[in-house]
């Protein structure tokens, strides 16, 4: 269960980050649509566990290397943008989001589903 603070603060990182990505980096990545669709911030707030969702992007894992390869640049840009907010910028982990997938996934399994008609024994 996540703290107060750190839900705040987790919040503030996504919008910070979401602008970064699609303001400031967005020629860095191929063109490539990154959005940030959830942080996750350790109790001490050391670690920000960022999840990333990428459009119009052929390979996804190679993109999050690149990600990963900017994350220098990437943590630079944050601690200018919430220097007054928090002591410590904390070290960001990038993950692929595939929550979107998943999702498709379980939508065509259960419109693949057969389910026969409740026959009149099934009705009593």
């Amino acid at each position: 269960m996540e703290s107060k603070r750190q839900q705040k603060v987790a919040r503030q990182l996504q919008k910070d980050l979401s602008e970064i990505f699609q303001r400031e980096l967005p020629h860095a990545f191929n063109g490539a649509f990154i959005t940030v669709t959830n942080v996750r911030v350790s109790p001490d707030l050391g670690i920000a566990r960022v999840y990333l969702s990428f459009l119009a992007a052929k390979n996804k894992q190679l993109l999050l290397e690149a990600v990963e390869e900017k994350g220098r640049s990437i943590r630079q840009l944050l601690g200018e943008r919430v220097r007054h907010q928090l002591r410590i910028v904390p070290d960001l982990q990038f993950y692929i989001d595939d929550t979107a997938e998943y999702a498709d996934k379980m939508d065509k399994l259960f419109a693949g589903l057969v389910i026969p008609p409740a026959t009149d024994d099934d009705k009593e």
